[in-house]
């Protein structure tokens, strides 16, 4: 049915009323329908009067305005385009159309003509082509028993994961993981119960691991993983133990408990090579050391980072225990004002008293506990100790001046420190305005924001607060003012060499000024040399903490000290 009694040839005007397409004729502006036929009408649901009264964004209503837009565009400029899209019925539902749609002059009026085909059969089948290439793709690159990436998908892994660290020169490791004397399992029990097994190992695997390592099947008995963006030896050996652990806990399989290992093989990027087949190759060679060493354990290639590993695990575990049984004993350094020779506070600095060996230094084992967080733990030992020991001191007349504690920012960070801090504070009878806290520029630059607001409340309670290190963190003059401050403490790097280096000494001089311009107290650590004080002094730094007035010592040795004043 024509709109406003268009003429069209009876034959031709009989032939497009009983197509069994659908066909539209639509004014090129208004988007009204002109015409449709009776093919139109019996797939929608609707008749023509009721056709005629809507647009085609009434009937296509996945087609917005804008996109018609850009579609009578393309009408313009080719004459002719073919497009897909959804028709809505009367009764709401919906179904897929392929429209051929032509520029058409109906009477006067700039129109298009379209012809739509129902291709639902075709996109149901579409569908079902496409769910199952995915199918295929997916087996292609995964294993079919553990569904883990296979060797396929694994080669691509690696490729872009070396593509990746040279582009952001990082680091990764390959762990290559094969389970021990798993033949004997498979030969004894069967080959289903070896499966069976083989799953449950992916499955610890995978939850030993991170979200953006990959964990793929090689074939057999063999795993291996890419542990992306490794910062230390230390990450790869807490997961490389950590799986270790997760295979020796008893599998259960048809209520039978089955007992395994496995053996650990690992390579570096960039370290071991920057070729993939070499890091295959080499963790899979290290991996063949493992077992010589007696399985149910991991190695590196290079035997120098299984040397290193081992002793970091080593430390880390003796760490544990001695947190546990409290091995920490506190030394004191004297901080003097060199102006007149008084004491005017004392650091408190760890020593770790080792039952077997004796005092390790803390270059041994201050890293590994920073980075493993047992600093914490640490630090709240000393703290304690620190505070208990200047309440005797306070209590018996001495006047030790400040207690400088150096406070770490994993320890800041603590939901909860302000609070332990306080309880601490009043159950030992330590007053506020004994303490300083030192803080390390480097480690408040990496959150200044955040640092910002937890200085501030520590400040507020009229504690002291210093930058450590000043110099060395690159921290940025407008956080500096931020920071609620009350002293700046000049790295020994630039103090060792003042007299003979020129540049030390040109900055040791810009940090005084500089703290001098923002009202702070200076102290410099590391002061050795009658020289060296000299130096300080002339250039307006009087506060003074080194050998040159006193080592680290024992509380017990620092008691006749203080008799002097």
């Amino acid at each position: 049915m024509f709109k406003d009694d268009y003429k069209c040839p009876s034959e031709l005007a009989k032939l497009i009323e009983v197509s069994s397409n659908e066909i539209y004729i639509v004014d090129f502006e208004t988007l009204d329908y002109l015409y449709v036929n009776q093919g139109a009408c019996k797939a929608l649901g609707y008749s023509q009067d009721e056709l005629l009264s809507k647009t085609i964004l009434d009937i296509n209503e996945d087609l917005s305005l804008e996109e018609a837009t850009d579609l009578k565009n393309i009408l313009l400029k080719n004459g002719r385009l073919v497009n897909r899209s959804v028709h809505t019925k009367k009764d709401g539902s919906s179904y897929h159309v392929q429209a051929f749609i032509h520029l058409f002059k109906y009477s006067d009026i700039d129109a298009f003509v379209i012809f739509d085909t129902d291709i639902s059969d075709l996109i149901r089948t579409e569908k079902l082509l496409e769910e199952e290439t995915k199918k295929l793709v997916h087996q292609a690159h995964h294993d079919v028993l553990t569904n883990l990436p296979n060797r396929v998908l694994f080669q691509d892994r690696l490729s872009q994961s070396i593509i990746y660290a040279k582009r952001h020169k990082s680091e990764f490791a390959l762990l290559f993981i094969d389970l021990d004397q798993f033949k004997k399992i498979n030969d004894t029990l069967g080959h289903h119960i070896g499966d069976k097994v083989l799953v449950e190992a992916s499955s610890r695997f995978e939850n030993s691991i991170r979200e953006e390592d990959t964990l793929a099947r090689l074939g057999g008995d063999e795993f291996i993983i890419i542990l992306k963006n490794i910062t230390s030896i230390q990450d790869i050996s807490h997961i490389a133990y950590k799986i270790i652990q997760s295979i020796k806990k008893p599998i259960e399989i048809d209520g039978t408990n089955l007992f395994i290992s496995s053996s650990i093989g690992i390579s570096l990027y960039p370290q071991d090579s920057e070729d993939e087949n070499d890091l295959l190759k080499f963790a899979d060679t290290a991996m063949y050391k493992a077992k010589d060493e007696g399985r149910d354990n991991y190695q590196f290639y290079s035997s120098d980072m299984t040397t290193s590993a081992f002793e970091n695990v080593i430390m880390e575990n003796s760490l544990r225990v001695a947190i546990r049984e409290e091995q920490f004993i506190v030394y004191f350094q004297a901080q003097y004002d060199a102006s007149n020779e008084t004491l005017v506070g004392m650091e408190a600095l760890v020593r770790w008293k080792y039952p077997e060996i004796g005092l390790v230094p803390p270059g041994k084992f201050i890293p590994i506990a920073e980075e493993n967080g047992l600093i914490i733990d640490i630090d709240t030992i000393v703290m304690i100790q620190a505070m208990k020991q200047y309440v005797k001191w306070y209590e018996n007349g001495f006047n030790p001046g400040k207690l400088a504690l150096n406070l770490a920012m994993k320890q800041l960070a603590k939901e909860n420190f302000i609070e332990e801090l306080l309880d601490t504070m009043h159950g030992l009878n330590f007053k506020a305005e004994w303490l300083a806290l030192e803080v390390t520029e480097g480690q408040v630059m990496n959150n200044p924001n955040a640092s910002i607001e937890k200085l501030n409340e520590i400040s507020s309670m009229g504690i002291e607060l210093a930058l450590d290190d000043f110099g060395t963190g690159y921290s940025s003059l407008s956080y500096l003012k931020k920071l609620p401050l009350n002293k700046l403490k000049i790295d020994q790097s630039f103090v060792r060499d003042i007299i003979t280096d020129e540049d030390d000494a040109a900055i040791t001089k810009a940090i005084i000024a500089l703290g001098q311009n923002l009202n702070l107290k200076l102290i410099a650590e590391g002061v050795e040399t009658k020289e060296q004080k000299e130096f300080l002094l002339e250039n307006g730094c009087t506060l003074i903490q080194g050998y040159l007035y006193s080592k680290p010592i024992p509380a017990e040795e620092v008691t006749p000290m203080l008799n002097k004043y």
